[in-house]
């Protein structure tokens, strides 16, 4: 599974380059609505307002486009919720900020579209296993690797009491993510609970959370 490296992409502002994110916005549109199988190339040209020619001079296929969208939406949410954040000072309070990193972890991955991308990597995962693995990797992984290394640091300052970071890192993430994430996965778009809720269950997780792993 391969990618188009930075080398082989239109400088950022030419007119190449706006063609090339209308392609994008275009397709992630239509992926995310008909699936892989009826995602049709025709379409997404006559919604970017381009060439078919265009489309496959930026893109050879259709499951280079599909590719691309995935990793993209991916790292562009994963950034979205660690980029945010400082690293934690001494005098910061512990819960505060991972009640915060929580809720906006919730707020930006529990979201109509993220979860359609999900489903619909998880329906493609006999014609694409890679692009699931990719997925895991720039999202969940990323996630659990960060929580560890900070779970690592924060028992070494003696702010918290761990002896398996990545364990530490996989509760905390189950204990804020997995009844929003599931319903959300499971029952759609309905489903997913409003900001009051999330909030609650960012709250009570990070609760739990220190319950079992706070400095004694």
């Amino acid at each position: 599974m391969t990618t188009q490296s930075d080398s082989t992409l239109p400088a950022p502002g030419t007119r190449s380059a706006r063609k090339r994110e209308a392609i994008l916005a275009a397709a992630t549109g239509v992926f995310l609505k008909s699936g892989y199988l009826g995602t049709n190339m025709d379409e997404i040209a006559a919604l970017s307002h381009v060439s078919k020619q265009t489309v496959y001079k930026h893109f050879s296929s259709k499951e280079a486009l599909f590719i691309e969208i995935v990793t993209g939406m991916t790292d562009i949410t994963g950034d979205a919720v660690h980029d945010y954040f400082h690293p934690l000072g001494d005098n910061d309070d512990l819960a505060a900020y991972l009640e915060a990193y929580a809720y906006r972890q919730l707020s930006i991955v529990v979201t109509p579209r993220i979860m359609q991308l999900r489903r619909l990597v998880i329906g493609e995962v006999s014609r694409f296993p890679e692009l699931a693995r990719v997925l895991y990797e720039h999202g969940p992984g990323r996630a659990l690797k960060i929580l560890a290394d900070l779970f690592q640091q924060l028992d070494a300052q003696g702010r918290l009491a761990i002896d398996d970071p990545v364990m530490a890192a996989e509760h905390f993430n189950w204990l804020v993510m997995s009844a929003p994430l599931n319903r959300a996965m499971l029952l759609g778009d309905d489903a997913i609970p409003g900001e009051a809720h999330l909030r609650r269950y960012a709250h009570e997780g990070v609760r739990v959370f220190l319950a079992a792993y706070g400095a004694r």
